[in-house]
């Protein structure tokens, strides 16, 4: 069973800009241009995603070559191997099946977080920590 990744949080790209100021903004007291930033807590998710994806492919990798040396008639030709393959693949899959969980924890909250938020505002997060 494969697994396909979901859109992972885009990190902010080299000029990439915020939206443009208007001066009717309704968050802007006074009918003063908003100034926007990049959400840090939009970054934070970026970052967890940047550092769980490599963990997750480490884990992957290191099932697959005992995966591959069970299945294998050069290694052992013996009835217990075909339990050691059913077990792997089983370890496998629920690898698989952790790893889009976690991802989809982070993309799902990265799409309910605004990637740029009003400058100097209280504005409410989605994510808080």
């Amino acid at each position: 069973m494969s697994f396909v990744d979901p859109p992972a949080p885009t990190p902010l790209q080299p000029g990439e800009t915020p939206p443009a100021p208007s001066s009717t903004d309704l968050l802007s007291p006074g009918g003063q241009p908003t100034g926007w930033v990049f959400n840090p807590e939009y970054q934070k998710l970026v970052d967890l995603w940047l550092q769980v994806v490599p963990l997750m492919d480490q884990l992957t990798k290191s099932l697959d070559k005992p995966y591959e040396m069970a299945r294998s008639r050069d290694v052992w030709d013996a009835p217990v191997a075909e339990r050691y393959v059913k077990d792997l693949a089983e370890w496998r899959n629920r690898l698989g099946m952790y790893r889009q969980a976690v991802l989809t924890a982070i993309s799902d909250q990265a799409a309910d977080t605004p990637r740029w938020i009003p400058g100097k505002a209280g504005a409410p997060h989605a994510f808080t920590s």
